[in-house]
């Protein structure tokens, strides 16, 4: 089985409910919270932005109504098939069924941001990761800000198996010396933060920001030791957003943005 048809397999399963991932829970609110909070930072209103691995699309729809030029690539069919209707009416998005490792629908130097929010969770061969690097680093323009999400190996060991069975943890995400592995079998990938960076040490862009986006919530919300009251939940997001750029806190988290310009 390929990778496109593992996704659309996994997206299709009627408990996945991916429409609906970023407002069920505490910890998905966060995260939509936190991705939305550094994109009104570093992306200017009206900006021309491309989401890549859209999923359902609740970041282009929300963006798209806030008066952005949205263009969504998506590559799940039953995703873009929600994508379109949750979308419908509003004039100024576009969408296309796609993978990250190819953009070729797009000229290079064309958007003013590029989102990629979904696909580094499953890719699991270093060459399919930089291809999807590359290709959103081609069509950003100069100046661009690309935002990329990925997946705490850490927080997987301790959301997955801590509460399980940890030694099929450690055997599924590590190697006998403890480094991290990758696999095509794998439905989602994590890595090490150090390991992620490196992807990009010799690309074309400089560094703005790596934050996590939605502490550890995930694991209290699984632990069941967390029921947050809106107020509490309001100012949990204040002080998160406060300190989840620092770097021993970012393990700990599920899911991690990293931030950069394009340069040249």
């Amino acid at each position: 089985m390929d990778r496109s048809e593992m996704m659309n397999l996994l997206y299709s399963k009627k408990e996945k409910n991916e429409d609906s991932r970023l407002t069920r829970s505490r910890h998905g609110q966060l995260e939509y919270l936190t991705t939305m909070n550094y994109i009104h930072k570093f992306v200017p209103p009206e900006s021309k932005v491309l989401e890549v691995g859209a999923g359902t699309g609740r970041y282009s729809a929300a963006l798209a109504m806030e008066g952005y030029d949205v263009t969504a690539v998506e590559l799940v069919k039953s995703n873009l098939e929600i994508l379109r209707r949750n979308v419908a009416g509003l004039e100024n998005i576009t969408s296309y069924q796609g993978d990250a490792e190819d953009l070729s629908l797009f000229a290079d130097n064309s958007f003013d941001a590029v989102l990629v929010l979904g696909p580094m969770y499953h890719l699991f061969e270093k060459a399919e990761q930089h291809r999807a690097l590359d290709e959103a680093i081609r069509v950003s323009k100069p100046d661009g800000i690309i935002m990329v999400a990925f997946l705490s190996v850490y927080s997987i060991m301790y959301n997955n198996y801590l509460l399980g069975n940890f030694r099929e943890g450690i055997e599924e995400n590590f190697d006998a010396d403890l480094q991290v592995r990758h696999f095509k079998e794998q439905w989602f990938t994590g890595f090490d933060i150090k390991e992620f960076e490196e992807l990009f040490s010799e690309k074309s862009v400089q560094k703005i920001a790596l934050a996590g986006t939605d502490s550890v919530l995930e694991l209290a919300e699984k632990a069941h030791v967390m029921d947050l009251s809106d107020e509490d939940f309001r100012l949990f997001s204040e002080y998160h957003l406060k300190v989840c750029e620092k770097r021993e806190l970012l393990g700990t988290q599920t899911h991690l943005l990293y931030i950069c310009r394009k340069i040249g």
